[in-house]
């Protein structure tokens, strides 16, 4: 029986593939390499002085890339990030081939927090744009109707940051718990409490920008 045969790992190319050429045109990583070649990180508060006593810091453009990389496809640990730069062609071409270590990512996100916090801001505006969220003012005349709105289900802008700073807390203990943990099962549990979560805070996020 024939089987189909793949090339022999020795073998030269005439014509070598190219980072560029093994992406593909709708590929997301182009879409997050242009969101965040957009933004001004200064102005959003990403720390970018660093002391020139040592190597070169990191580009902070380069690690939120690799950051929402892994927001999107659900990989929150530093260590798994790491290992994604250097066997993820999606990560090499969207990085130019950096491979940052784990305490680099880990220290970018724990320096960065109220930075990340305004890039998602960016992010549900953008979308709101593009209309692919509601915005939509509902007015009525004078009648009255049976309220179906309980006190959980009404909110303010005050509730509202309330809720946000509570599950910021929580995303912030789940996030150093995954860090921490050794355990696959354990992993797997903090990674479905950090998705409901950050779930429920991009409804939040929406609701501000109403």
């Amino acid at each position: 029986m024939k089987f189909i045969l793949g090339k022999d790992r020795k073998q030269t190319c005439l014509f070598p593939v190219s980072l560029e050429d093994s992406i593909e045109s709708e590929n997301s990583v182009r879409s997050i390499d242009q969101f965040v070649n957009s933004l001004n990180l200064a102005e959003l508060g990403f720390r970018s002085n660093f002391i020139e006593n040592g190597p070169p810091a990191y580009n902070p453009s380069v690690l939120l890339k690799l950051y929402i990389y892994g927001y999107m496809n659900r990989i929150r640990s530093s260590r798994q990030l790491e290992k994604e730069c250097r066997r993820n062609i999606e990560v090499m071409w969207l990085l130019e081939s950096l491979a940052p270590d784990h305490n680099t990512i880990s220290n970018f996100r724990k320096d960065n927090g109220k930075a990340i916090k305004k890039v998602f801001f960016a992010t549900v505006q953008i979308a709101r744009n593009f209309g692919l969220i509601g915005a939509t003012l509902i007015a009525g005349d004078s009648t009255k109707f049976r309220a179906q709105n309980s006190k959980k289900n009404n909110f303010n802008q005050k509730k509202i940051q309330r809720h946000l700073d509570y599950i910021d807390n929580k995303l912030e203990q789940y996030n150093k718990a995954l860090e921490q943990s050794d355990s696959k099962n354990e992993k797997e549990e903090i990674k479905k409490n950090i998705d409901k979560h950050q779930g429920r805070r991009n409804e939040y996020d929406a609701l501000v920008l109403m």
